[in-house]
């Protein structure tokens, strides 16, 4: 008799722990699950690795100043071709002891577009197809 009730308790503990259980897995895969956060400075300093840099290969603060100021001229409606124009914003990336060549400059750009201002990304790519240079 006391092995009975035993086994009846200890079955209706596990169907309550398994309730629990199943409840609380519910409420967790109700729960929103936050989105992982990008490093967009990350992932742009992780494209400007494969490019071919003249000279030195620049800082990561050096690239890192780029792209704000690159969605700051497209936000204002300025094309690629105005922003690396050396009598415009002069935008172009390099610097007195590195540089690099123009098709390494416009990947560095859409990737600084791609992580910064995404809305640009369409606008920047279709110039530079239409331009023959990407």
């Amino acid at each position: 008799m006391r092995r009975t009730a035993a086994t009846v308790l200890l079955a209706a503990a596990l169907a309550l722990a398994s309730c629990s259980n199943s409840s609380d897995e519910s409420k967790a895969a109700a729960k929103p699950r936050p989105s992982p956060t990008i490093d967009k400075a990350g992932q742009f300093i992780t494209a400007s690795q494969d490019l071919n840099f003249s000279g030195r290969h620049p800082s990561s603060d050096e690239l890192l100043a780029f792209p704000p100021k690159w969605c700051k001229e497209l936000q204002a409606g300025h094309s690629v071709a105005c922003m690396f124009d050396l009598t415009g914003p002069d935008l172009y990336p390099y610097a007195a002891d590195w540089g690099m060549k123009k098709s390494d400059a416009y990947r560095l750009l859409v990737a600084g577009v791609l992580g910064y201002c995404p809305k640009y990304a369409d606008q920047v790519t279709q110039e530079l197809r239409e331009s023959g240079d990407y």
